[in-house]
């Protein structure tokens, strides 16, 4: 066996800032319940010189890897070698998509498209070796409900700088558009992972939260501080000073203080703050990776990963954004979703996915309702306790 064809889990996420969202919101929408899937180490292992892993076999392997202590950069990565050129990586799907899937009667349908846009001529100009990652090509990368005219693309990403930077576009006509982006700092670089998360709800109820996300409690356990650089940008762009509730995430875990956070129903603010603040935040970013000394370290990469793999189970048990998927695509791809791709490095617990139901108690989106959940206590607190113990089990979730 070529030492290409070694494997190490490619982790991304759809941020768990998606979070609180729908805080407020007094619309329908579904809960989410699932049994996981368990991994061995017999997974049979489908490979070959153009092939590459499925989803769980990946899991399974990375997992056995993880419990024997082996650094992630002296893994050998099965897909090193990418499947697709850059050029066909930008294109996947048919992206930059031009028209919606559902309907609309705004004259730009895909609000959120320029972002995605933009973003990806940045990483083409400012990061080392970019090239595409071969989750793109998974089973995740597309998944389509003509029925309910909802669909939603997958991109996947690494540089020298970033080992997974995961690009999301939700589309369902003008009752739901999200641009959702993580970006995973290569483990070399004890630093916060930029989450991004932008929604828009039947076009008049807006939610947007930027973020450096900390894997530390203290800010001065990164390699570099960087909040002190956030709060010039934060204070020019009056509609992106919210604060978020506990309702689905403890701000004080993997939230800064310096979070641009707004929920609003003027459109003009989107093009107008969100737009250049969002620019602002992707480029600091990347410069706080690029003036931060890499430590090469065993030990340090190995501590990195453990915090970036906290971070990925902290936002698969919370993320209300299940429900949609479960609603849209299916309980069983939700799940797998979830898990096997979004938060890659989560561990699954036993019983799958527990998401609080949504306004209503029914067992499935409103695609008109333009929707997010009522929120939960705080995690782990008696509240959030009480409203778990409610949860419907899987047979009253609707497939």
């Amino acid at each position: 066996m070529k030492p290409q064809h070694l494997l190490l889990a490619a982790p991304l996420a759809i941020s768990g800032v998606l979070v609180e969202a729908f805080v407020g919101s007094s619309s329908s929408a579904c809960s989410f319940a699932s049994k996981c899937h368990s991994t061995t180490s017999h997974a049979a292992l489908r490979m070959d010189t153009e092939g590459s892993l499925d989803t769980r076999t990946r899991k399974a392997v990375e997992q056995k890897l993880s419990e024997a202590n082996i650094s992630i950069n002296s893994r050998v990565r099965l897909n090193d070698e990418p499947t697709q050129s850059m050029e066909e990586a930008e294109k996947a799907h048919g992206m930059p998509w031009r028209e919606t899937i559902g309907t609309s009667t705004h004259e730009e349908p895909l609000l959120y498209m320029p972002l995605w846009e933009w973003q990806l001529d940045f990483m083409k100009d400012k990061l080392t070796n970019l090239r595409p990652d071969n989750c793109a090509t998974s089973e995740f990368g597309l998944n389509v409900n003509e029925d309910k005219k909802a669909r939603i693309v997958n991109h996947c990403y690494q540089s020298d700088e970033y080992r997974k930077i995961r690009m999301t576009y939700y589309d369902a006509g003008d009752n739901t558009q999200v641009f959702n982006s993580v970006w995973y700092p290569d483990p070399a670089y004890n630093l916060p992972i930029l989450g991004i998360d932008l929604l828009a709800f039947n076009r008049k109820k807006y939610l947007a939260i930027v973020d450096f996300q900390p894997l530390h409690e203290e800010e001065s356990d990164h390699a570099a501080t960087y909040e002190n650089r956030m709060k010039p940008i934060k204070d020019i762009y009056k509609n992106l000073k919210g604060r978020m509730s506990s309702k689905f995430y403890d701000e004080t875990q993997f939230f800064s203080q310096q979070m641009l956070f707004a929920r609003f129903d003027d459109e003009d603010i989107v093009p107008n703050e969100l737009f250049p603040a969002f620019k602002r935040y992707v480029n600091l970013h990347t410069k706080l990776v690029r003036e931060t000394t890499p430590d090469d370290t065993t030990v340090s990469k190995e501590q990195v990963l453990e915090r970036q793999r906290a971070y990925d189970t902290y936002s698969a048990e919370r993320d209300p954004a299940t429900g949609l998927f479960a609603a849209m695509f299916g309980k069983e791809w939700a799940d797998d979703f979830v898990f096997d791709f979004l938060f890659s490095l989560s561990e699954r617990k036993e019983g799958g996915l527990v998401i609080p139901p949504m306004f209503g108690g029914g067992g499935g989106v409103n695609p008109h309702a333009g929707g997010p959940p009522p929120g939960v206590g705080k995690p782990g607190s008696k509240a959030d306790a009480e409203q778990r113990q409610k949860q419907p089990q899987p047979a009253q979730v609707a497939k």
